[in-house]
């Protein structure tokens, strides 16, 4: 009997030490690190004691993200401003440093501007992957997480979603997505060594709690929470709902938002389960659906400010409902959600009143 518990109890720290084991590694490679995801993550990462090298053109982010990252963290990342479609200049950053894996946010992302100009989305998007991907393969890293996005759901036939729904996209910004994650899939099929990781984003908002770091797109911004709260701030006059016509509770687009903070604890969370090849795809999200009109009620709510607003015709490329099933993230990455509604709408009136 005491031999049989003894066994048990071996079997359980295996496995718990097993599971709890996963591989930290030494240098990542974060492309887009200046950007909105990108520079939270590259907080997070640091804090939990990754070397990181950032990678990124600054032209739709500043250079001073980089001294705030530094502020917040204590530890100031490496550096290059460096355009994905720059082949030279990847292959230069994987010369002078030991990458040991890559998370890859850089790419245009605007729905509506990926339909007025798909050529060039296609172009940056697929064509600078491609560069990274070769570069990695040259340099011998083995192990990148991909930014993907729930707009590679297309038009969801069901909600929540989950991971194995169908795959589709209604616009081109989606398409670049899709076409990024056939790529992998087939890259792995040739490279049996690679770890791939996929994370399917819902909708980042919220802001880093120090205010520092957030979403501060130039020019008009094409996501709701910025628009939000540059109405709030004055630099604009309203906001504009794009159609109230959609078969949803209030006729506004529903979406599944998420604090970008869970959303770079994610990335974490994808790296330390990086331990073993293979190629997996994950929803980031909350699993909870808001409408437009719910968010900017929210908004005024919890930060006592009116946001004026009118409706204009919807935008191409969107979709009516879309939320997703985030339970494969927690069973297998350990990972979930925990900031609120109000939190990110709070954190995100932080940022914008400390912005430039």
């Amino acid at each position: 009997m005491l031999e049989y518990v003894l066994v048990n109890i071996y079997k359980y720290l295996l496995i718990h030490y097993t599971r709890k084991a996963r591989v930290v590694y030494m240098s990542v490679l974060v492309t887009g690190g200046t950007g909105y995801i990108g520079s939270h993550t590259c907080v997070e990462l640091l804090k939990k004691g990754y070397d990181i090298v950032i990678a990124d053109n600054l032209s739709n982010s500043e250079i001073d993200v980089v001294d705030k990252i530094e502020k917040i963290t204590g530890k100031r990342p490496a550096f290059y401003e460096v355009d994905i479609l720059d082949r030279d200049g990847i292959e230069r950053i994987f010369s002078a440093h030991k990458i040991d894996a890559v998370i890859h946010f850089a790419g245009k992302k605007a729905v509506g501007e990926s339909v007025e100009k798909p050529l060039m989305y296609y172009h940056n998007n697929i064509t600078g992957t491609i560069y990274v991907l070769e570069a990695m393969l040259k340099f011998g890293c083995k192990r990148i997480v991909f930014s993907s996005s729930a707009t590679v759901y297309g038009v969801p036939k069901t909600v929540p979603i989950k991971e194995d729904s169908p795959l589709s996209a209604v616009n081109p910004y989606g398409a670049t997505k899709l076409y990024i994650e056939g790529m992998l899939k087939d890259l792995y099929v040739a490279n049996k060594d690679l770890s791939i990781t996929l994370l399917r984003y819902f909708n980042p908002i919220g802001a880093h709690e120090s205010g520092l770091i957030g979403d501060n797109p130039n020019g008009i911004p094409n996501n709701l929470m910025p628009y939000i709260t540059r109405v709030a701030k004055g630099a604009l006059p309203q906001l504009g709902v794009y159609g109230n016509d959609y078969p949803t509770h209030d006729g506004t687009g529903v979406r599944d938002y998420i604090h970008v903070i869970d959303l770079a604890v994610g990335h974490i969370k994808a790296l330390e389960h990086m331990d073993r090849p293979g190629i997996n795809a994950y929803n980031l999200g909350t699993g909870k659906g808001y409408s437009v009109l719910e968010i900017v009620n929210a908004f005024e709510k919890i930060n006592n400010i009116k946001i004026p607003y009118i409706i204009t015709e919807r935008r191409p490329g969107d979709v009516a409902e879309c939320y997703s099933d985030p339970s494969k993230a927690k069973d297998e990455l350990g990972w979930v959600a925990e900031y609120s509604l109000e939190e990110m709408c709070a954190s995100s009136w932080n940022f914008q009143r400390q912005a430039n």
